[in-house]
Parts: structure tokens; C-alpha cells; sequence
């Protein structure tokens, strides 16, 4: 599916995704990766929900979003609560949805100014 948004100077945007990748700003990711309007990290550590854990989700929160979105791949996919309970407890709101989801979403409140961060899990 492709996603045509006006961009923000500077601003990543999520313009593309179908199976296997997602496009920021144009560029085809094929790897899990943390975003923000400001930030791409495109060497994420884990490469499945399975593979989450404390250290990778507070590499998301050191970019201080107020929202998370962890897009989980085709299917949505929840963690132990116990790897959430340490965001929730710092603020952070987390959304857990399917990684198509999470694009959408994402590009809604980066256009709004949210500080929000996607966690995207792309296969």
C-alpha cells in the first residue's frame, strides 16, 4: 500500500508499506526499526515480538515519547506485561497493533506534533 502525505521539512514520514518493508521518507526499511518525527534507528536489536525485551523497549524511551506505537507484523501480537509495566510506570503510552496500524497511526500523530515513537516489527 502506498501512503502519499505531504511532508514536513526534516520530518520522517512513513510513505510505503507492503509485506516485508516499510518506506520512510522514500527509503525502504527490511529491518525492525524505532521512529520518530526528529529520529530513525534503523539497526533496532529485536527482529520479532519474540525477541523484545527491557533493553529494547528503553531504547525507545530515551527519545521521550509520550505515545509508543509497537507495530507487532502481520499480526497482532501483545508482550508480557511485565516488559510494558516499566514505560507505563515512566508515562510512556504504549499502543500494540498490527505494523500496517502503526504506520497509519504514526503518520496521523507526527502530523498532529505528538512526540509519538513507532516500534515497527516489519516481517
Amino acid at each position: 500500500m502506498k501512503i502519499q502525505l505531504d511532508r514536513t521539512a526534516g520530518a520522517h514520514r512513513i510513505t510505503g508499506y507492503g509485506a516485508g518493508y516499510v518506506s520512510v521518507n522514500e527509503e525502504p526499511l527490511t529491518r525492525s526499526f524505532i521512529l520518530t518525527p526528529g529520529t530513525l534507528i534503523s539497526d533496532w536489536g529485536p527482529q520479532s515480538i519474540a525477541d523484545l525485551d527491557e533493553a529494547a523497549l528503553q531504547a525507545v524511551a530515551r527519545l521521550s515519547p509520550t505515545i509508543v506505537l509497537l507495530g507487532t507484523g502481520v499480526e497482532q501480537r501483545f508482550p508480557p506485561s511485565s516488559l510494558l509495566a516499566p514505560m507505563l510506570a515512566m508515562g510512556i503510552g504504549i499502543e500494540v497493533m498490527t505494523t500496517a496500524a502503526a504506520c497509519r497511526t504514526y503518520n496521523i500523530l507526527a502530523t498532529e506534533d505528538r512526540p509519538v515513537a513507532a516500534a515497527l516489527f516489519v516481517s
